[in-house]
């Protein structure tokens, strides 16, 4: 990309908050929507501590990133995050929500101590986020809040209980979302990662109820098997991390109050199928409710 392209004029740039900007999705996003010439805020947690090299090479990147410093886990910590930002910007246009972590493993074996941290990383991290943010959204009378879930918060795998609930729960929550925020203005929509070669299995925890796990061998065999084969899945091109980073830069770019609710990528589980399916069913139930000034984003000038 030439900096003839790149750069956009002044009128076009958007303030955009990405959340786990420290790898993968968020990582990769945050210097590309540098590139298109967006202010970026890639938010992370110990951006001074073990994150200190990351912080480095994206300041170092681009003039139009800042490192801030965000878990999604503290209430406290995100508050003050969004509140540092807001003292330096007029507006924040955009927030992806991306952080997130993931275990496959028996699902049974999971701990509700290992489920809950799956919930408040994956589940209250957005919420956390989201309800930072969307009072000055709201203030603005615009503004596009992206929440990453997953092809399996929409189908379920075997050995993936824990997360895929995790991500399904953020489906839900969204859609809610979506019908409550149009009338301000703000656009809700979500986007369903396939299988991506980021390093998201390294946040891998092995089952806390190693009992049950011992007394299942043949499940064990059989989830050693499967995370091979998604393992050489891998290779497919359809699991380029690049795939979904040009999606969040395609619904960025969108006219307001035009984007698609859902937006399935990669290797999809028939998710796609499945959200055309619904989706005229779930605006039917707002109908119902005579709810209809909740289907369509209000557009300001």
């Amino acid at each position: 990309m030439t900096k003839e392209t790149a750069i956009q004029t002044r009128s076009n740039m958007k303030t955009v908050v990405i959340t786990g900007s420290s790898s993968g999705f968020g990582k990769m996003a945050a210097k590309q929507f540098a590139d298109k010439g967006h202010k970026v805020y890639a938010a992370m947690r110990n951006a001074d501590g073990k994150n200190q090299a990351v912080k480095n090479e994206l300041e170092s990147y681009s003039e139009n990133i800042v490192v801030v410093e965000m878990d999604v886990l503290s209430d406290e910590s995100v508050n003050t995050a969004i509140a540092q930002i807001m003292q330096k910007e007029s507006a924040i246009d955009v927030l992806i929500n991306n952080a997130g972590i993931m275990h496959m493993g028996i699902t049974e074996a999971f701990s509700v101590e290992q489920a809950q941290q799956l919930m408040d990383t994956n589940f209250y991290g957005v919420i956390r986020s989201v309800q930072a943010v969307a009072p000055h959204m709201r203030k603005a009378g615009k503004g596009l809040i992206i929440n990453t879930t997953s092809v399996i918060g929409r189908v379920s795998w075997p050995f993936t209980g824990t997360y895929s609930a995790s991500k399904a729960a953020v489906e839900a929550y969204s859609q809610s979302l979506k019908f409550e925020l149009a009338p301000s203005g703000i656009e809700v929509v979500i986007v369903e990662p396939g299988p991506s070669s980021t390093n998201l299995g390294g946040s891998f925890k092995p089952e806390a109820h190693t009992q049950v796990v011992a007394e299942n061998p043949q499940l064990k065999a059989t989830i050693d098997n499967m995370i091979n084969s998604v393992g050489q899945g891998l290779e497919d091109p359809k699991t380029d991390p690049q795939n979904v980073v040009d999606v969040y830069l395609n619904l960025v770019d969108m006219e307001h109050g035009t984007r698609p609710t859902r937006t399935a990528i990669g290797l999809v589980n028939n998710v796609d199928k499945i959200n055309d399916f619904f989706q005229p069913l779930q605006d039917q139930v707002i109908s119902d409710f005579q709810l209809d000034f909740m289907l369509e984003t209000k557009v300001n000038d």
